[in-house]
């Protein structure tokens, strides 16, 4: 099942920058929020493989930063399988990368391993990497499918994950 998410509060972290790459990951956040808002998380007819409430949540994030000064820029991801942003190819990351030169920072959406893969794409610029969210559990859910082609989560539950033991 996916990550499920806290907000970071960013705005704070961004002082003094400005401008910002937004790099989301557009698989657990997006069901994240999406649970969070009681909302489908994709309407297959709609917004096609896009998730609404997801779309919603980095446009105010984009609004928020912009009322303190920063620019912001969305950095997309349009294949299916790019949605899951820890298993990007090397050409996303390259692609991340070219696009962070532009940018002080880069605030990712996305779990530890997602920061990881944005840290390392672009540690040749020396750009900040910002936490956009953190790791609260992960979402025990059922996928329901509606007419007209909606998919949600339901009855949902954070299961906490186990500390891990350093070897």
């Amino acid at each position: 099942m996916p990550i499920h998410f806290n907000d970071r509060e960013v705005v704070s972290e961004v002082a003094g920058l400005r401008s910002a790459l937004i790099a989301p990951c557009y698989m657990c956040p997006a069901v994240t929020v999406s649970v969070r808002e009681k909302k489908p998380f994709i309407q297959l007819f709609r917004n096609f493989l896009k998730s609404a409430p997801f779309e919603q949540y980095i446009t105010t994030l984009q609004s928020r930063l912009e009322e303190h000064g920063v620019k912001t820029k969305v950095f997309r991801s349009a294949p299916s399988h790019e949605w899951f942003m820890c298993m990007w190819t090397s050409g996303k990351r390259k692609k991340l990368q070219k696009c962070a030169e532009q940018y002080d920072a880069v605030i990712v959406l996305g779990c530890d391993s997602a920061i990881e893969t944005v840290r390392d794409a672009v540690k040749s610029t020396g750009r900040k990497v910002i936490e956009g969210m953190e790791v609260a559990g992960i979402m025990n859910a059922q996928i329901r499918f509606h007419l007209p082609g909606n998919v949600s989560f339901e009855n949902c539950m954070i299961v906490p994950i186990s500390k891990c033991k350093k070897l």
